[in-house]
């Protein structure tokens, strides 16, 4: 395995017990929302959605899905991460940043201004 099918399964596994985990508090009245986003990940990968032609098994994503309700479409203006997860931070349009094209590496400057 590569390193980012590692880090990609890491970050699987380890999102939902952290929202199980939560689950345990008592109850406050608000909903409780869990946002995952996960890079190259594809809809038949997570076994609640793909049923038996599932690569990965999933069984705490799985049990979260079965206890809550679970959005199947969703729309983007990039495809790529750099700029979706620029859009879901700050509720901006992505392509209006100082970032015109592509994606950022590791060493790059944040997108975001420091207030």
């Amino acid at each position: 395995m590569n390193k980012s099918t590692i880090i990609l399964l890491t970050a699987l596994l380890q999102a939902p017990l952290a929202a199980l985990h939560a689950a345990d508090a008592p109850p406050i009245g608000k909903p409780n929302i869990v946002y995952i986003l996960c890079d190259d990940l594809g809809y038949g990968d997570v076994h609640c959605l793909g049923g038996m032609r599932s690569k990965i098994a999933t069984p705490n994503m799985d049990k979260l899905a079965s206890q809550g309700m679970t959005f199947t479409e969703a729309h983007s203006s990039s495809a790529v991460c750099t700029p979706s997860r620029y859009s879901i931070l700050t509720g901006r349009y992505n392509w209006r940043s100082t970032l015109q094209k592509g994606v950022l590496q590791g060493s790059s400057a944040p997108l975001m201004p420091k207030k």
